[in-house]
């Protein structure tokens, strides 16, 4: 396994306690034996949900039929491939892609996880092409944005293969019997890959979800897999590395340091965005929540508050940020260390991260699988999208203040635009109460995701966390209402959250049935409603939440807000 070190200063006692509660309670045995009551008395979305764990074992009985797959389409030419999906559903594709690039001869893959119809249409742009792939990927089988999605590019390959050939340059993963496997049928889809129906989303990167986009970048499964056995034999002994960082993200997360944040070798800063839903999503709800950060700025140890446990995954040649890491240390800051040895130990860490999360749920005595807050959203975006339908408008918020073409919508007024942030920071609680926690700033940008985007609001993430000493995050909506959303609306209630959402360059069409050009409403509005659903839903938790309408010229407008 790869080279891990814990360094849990005063935090020790409360840790080892807790080890040998693991021990005497034989909690690492009872997962393995797939016994519910590890976390919940009841195995309502826990015992349909534990499929992760044979995830080794299931693979090796998909790599001939993946392998087969794999051949067939590079021997039909296509040299592209654009997967359609949210959530668990993308997420580990968009890492597999970004770490390990394409090999020879294999298929470019991109990612749409975004309903911005700037977005939506880059991508119409970029993969208009004979040669290029669709993977559908969806476990319900009728997530909106994906179904959404899908009609679109079904319709846009028509126009340039024909009706005849569309079918072909189409391929779906999904669970047993749902919706989007009897569309796949109907609509001729070459494929259709049917995953294990027991395992969740966030916990289906090491499934057909993330196997077959990594196949078709030239990943070697059987390497990749070989890898992963290690660290599961190795998670099988009844005290073994991965329960221990397991316990320390739930036993510190206990005492007030429930802000996990990763530091990451830059090869490996792609597996951030995929731990962060798993944690998130896993253990924010009834009142708690381990809160990862992921991308923030590196700063010296004055700059932290002490709800920080800091995450260093590096490679093993990588000693870049080592100095400011033993500072933290030195600052009796938490610190775990995990080393790699090769970028192929990527599957085994994400092994190791969903035994580690449903640990640490255990520890805190949560229940890992289920998402109660997440549907609040959806339900609410759903009945925006009905409202549009009907009346061909959405709901119209009223401004607090207007300047320079940015409308604020915020609890209070001021007077200028200057003055809108360092009135919701007052909200912040400092945590004078340690297991009350304190606050974090959750950045939602509803805007097309390009670099400069990110580095407009990257910069005014750093600029908050300075002068506040609070943790931040950034998502992109609405990729995040299927990662961190569940804790936004789940948690302790400590988020500050900042809506950003901009006007869009062009609108796209959503056809009403694939195949046909009725369409009856745009990504626009999907966009818009979506966005409008998260704040309701937000604000009925009783969550600080501020938003931001800006124009298309999003860098510069993020600018303007601090």
């Amino acid at each position: 396994m790869n080279n891990v070190k814990l360094k849990l200063e005063k935090y020790e006692k409360e840790f080892s306690n807790k080890m040998d509660e693991l021990k005497n309670q034989n909690i690492i045995s009872r997962i393995w034996e797939k016994d519910y009551t590890v976390w919940r008395n009841d195995p309502t979305e826990i015992s349909n949900r534990l499929g992760w764990l044979d995830c080794s074992d299931v693979a090796k009985t998909k790599f001939d039929e993946i392998a087969e797959f794999v051949d067939e389409i590079k021997s039909e030419g296509f040299t592209h491939a654009l997967l359609l999906g949210m959530g668990g559903s993308s997420l580990a594709p968009e890492v597999f892609r970004k770490i390990f690039g394409v090999e020879s001869g294999y298929l470019d893959l991109s990612i749409l996880d975004s309903t911005h119809p700037d977005q939506v249409q880059s991508m119409i742009d970029k993969c208009n092409s004979h040669k290029t792939l669709f993977i559908v990927s969806t476990k319900s089988g009728g997530t909106v944005e994906t179904i959404s999605f899908m009609k679109r590019f079904y319709n846009t390959t028509i126009a340039s293969v024909g009706k005849d050939n569309v079918g072909n340059h189409f391929v779906a993963i999904t669970d047993p019997g749902s919706g989007l496997e009897e569309m796949a049928k109907n609509l001729n889809f070459r494929k259709t890959f049917i995953n294990d129906p027991n395992i969740g989303g966030r916990y289906s990167a090491l499934s057909l979800f993330g196997l077959v986009p990594a196949a078709l970048i030239g990943v070697d499964l059987n390497r990749f897999i070989g890898l992963v056995d290690i660290a599961i034999t190795e998670s099988k002994n009844e005290v073994n590395t991965t329960a221990k960082i397991g316990v320390a993200l739930g036993v510190l997360a206990e005492s007030g340091v429930d802000k996990v944040t990763y530091i990451l070798s830059n090869e490996l800063k792609p597996f951030g965005a995929w731990v962060e839903q798993l944690i998130a999503e896993s253990t924010g709800k009834d009142g708690k929540g381990i809160l990862p950060i992921e991308g923030e700025e590196l700063l010296t140890p004055s700059e932290y508050s002490n709800d920080r446990l800091f995450v260093h995954i590096h490679l093993k040649d990588d000693s870049s940020n080592q100095n400011k890491v033993r500072e933290l240390e030195k600052s009796g800051f938490p610190v775990i260390e995990i080393e790699f040895e090769s970028l192929y130990q990527l599957g085994a860490q994400f092994f190791i991260w969903e035994m580690a999360t449903v640990i640490a749920s255990w520890v805190t005595e949560i229940q890992p699988y289920d998402q109660p807050n997440v549907e609040e959203a959806k339900i609410i975006g759903r009945r925006m999208m009905k409202q549009y339908l009907e009346e061909g408008k959405l709901t119209k918020l009223t401004p607090t203040l207007d300047e320079n073409g940015i409308k604020v919508f915020a609890d209070s007024t001021v007077a200028k635009l200057s003055e809108v942030i360092p009135q919701f920071m007052k909200n912040i609680n400092v945590g004078e109460n340690e297991i009350l926690g304190r606050s974090y700033v959750a950045i939602q940008a509803y805007v097309n995701m390009d670099e400069e985007a990110e580095a407009a609001l990257q910069k005014l993430r750093t600029k908050i966390q300075k002068e506040y000493k609070v943790a931040t995050t950034i998502g992109f909506g609405p990729r995040f209402l299927h990662s961190t959303g569940q804790l936004h609306k789940g948690d302790a209630g400590n988020g500050l959250f900042i809506q950003i959402v901009s006007q869009n360059k062009t609108d796209v069409e959503i056809p009403n049935e694939a195949g046909k050009d009725k369409s009856d409403m745009t990504f626009n509005v999907l966009l818009n409603a979506q966005a409008l659903g998260d704040r309701a839903a937000l604000l009925d938790n009783k969550r600080s939440v501020i938003r931001f309408d800006i124009s298309e010229n999003i860098a510069e407008d993020i600018g303007k807000i601090f």
